[in-house]
Parts: structure tokens; C-alpha cells; sequence
């Protein structure tokens, strides 16, 4: 059966890896969350108190930092660093530090290097348009602000972090802000992108749309 590459992009707390993780186990394929090395390089460059302004520090910490994936789970320098990256202090820089060039072109090598032997499903901002333009299947996921506030406070809750709805959506209308506006890479939808809005649809419905999606690419000749 032919394997195919699924891009997955889109705004915060829209479902991307939620989704991305069911589609990628539904098919027997790699999940990948690229968001979640973003993250991952955040917090390293916070442990060690880089001012993530300072762009040549930045740069000079980039090759202490060797990400990997066990699993749905990454691993930050050998150590896993799921609750680590979803901090408050890693919310607030991620965008920032996802913006300087350099990290971006190391993560998207990366992550190209991930995805040559196909049977991937991998999320984030550029996964359509800069990491895999090539991609068979390419989705761009949107919902309302609310709703993605709402279920951004919910995974935090989950993971024993108490924060507020209105410091959350703060923080998701600022990351789209530096998102869609930075120079390298920017969050834009990919022409040949299709567009599922989540505000009003179950996460299971989700999965479903992909997979039908994912289904059609897979046995077209």
C-alpha cells in the first residue's frame, strides 16, 4: 500500500496533535509533533538563561540541543520533557524563539530527515507550505479563540497547571500574532491546503475527516 506524508498546520489549540497522534496510530504511521521540538528547544535555551533576544547566544546553544522522539514522547538531550515544555515560561517564548532563523532551519532539517521515508504525520505552522510543500495530504485546522482557549485551559488542568482563561487567550492572540507575521517561515494557510474549521466538531469527527481524506490520496493511482 502506498505510504503517504500528512502536513497538518494550523493555530494553537485547534487539535492539530490530537489529531495528528490518532490519524498517524489509526494508519500505522509516525506521528511527529513539531511543535512540541520548538518547545523542546525553548525550554533548553530558558534552563540555561539565554536571553532568546540575543540571537547569537541562541545560536551558539543550538548545538548542545539534540531532540529525539520515544514514542508520542520527546526527548530533550536524552531526558523526556513532556511537562516540561508545556510551562507557562515555554508558552510565553516559544513563538519567539520559533521565529529566529537559525532554530528554524535546524528543526526543519530535522525534520525533512524524519519524513524522506514517507508514512508520517506530522503538525505545526510550515509543515505544508516550507517543511513538505510535496505533501500528499495537506490540512490547515482553525477555530474560534474561545473554543481554542477553552480546550488550551483544559490540557493545562490536565497536567496540574491552574491558569486563567483570559491569560490564555492572551497568550494564543499573541503567538498568532508572531506566528502569522514573522519573516522566516510564517503561518499561512498552503494553496493546496484543506481547510477544517474545529470550532463546532468533535475531536473524533476530526480524525474521521483526515482519514477519509488520507484514504482517498492513499489509493489514488
Amino acid at each position: 500500500m502506498k505510504r503517504i506524508v500528512i502536513a497538518i498546520d494550523g493555530y494553537s489549540a485547534c487539535g492539530k496533535s490530537s489529531t495528528a497522534k490518532q490519524v498517524a496510530a489509526k494508519l500505522g504511521y509516525t506521528f511527529i509533533d513539531s511543535g512540541a521540538m520548538y518547545r523542546a528547544v525553548t525550554l533548553h535555551l530558558l534552563n540555561q538563561h539565554v536571553n532568546v533576544e540575543d540571537l547569537v547566544k541562541v545560536e551558539e546553544h543550538l548545538n548542545e540541543i539534540e531532540i529525539g522522539f520515544e514514542g508520542s514522547s520527546i526527548l530533550l538531550n536524552g531526558n523526556n520533557v513532556d511537562t516540561e515544555i508545556r510551562t507557562r515560561a515555554v508558552n510565553e517564548n516559544v513563538s519567539a524563539v520559533s521565529a529566529i532563523s537559525a532554530v528554524r532551519r535546524k528543526m526543519v532539517h530535522q525534520q525533512q530527515l524524519i519524513g524522506r521515508g514517507k508514512g508520517i504525520v506530522m503538525d505545526g505552522r510550515d509543515i505544508g507550505t516550507v517543511v513538505f510543500p510535496d505533501a500528499e495530504l495537506k490540512i490547515f485546522m482553525t477555530a474560534s479563540i474561545e473554543v481554542r482557549a477553552e480546550r488550551r485551559q483544559k490540557e493545562l488542568l490536565e497536567k496540574g497547571i491552574d491558569e486563567s482563561i483570559e491569560s490564555i487567550m492572551g497568550n494564543l492572540l499573541e503567538r498568532d500574532r508572531i506566528d502569522s507575521n514573522r519573516a522566516d517561515s510564517p503561518l499561512i494557510k498552503a494553496e493546496d491546503a484543506i481547510e477544517i474549521d474545529t470550532t463546532n466538531i468533535t475531536l473524533e469527527q476530526q480524525i474521521d475527516q483526515i482519514l477519509d481524506l488520507a484514504k482517498e490520496k492513499i489509493n489514488e493511482n
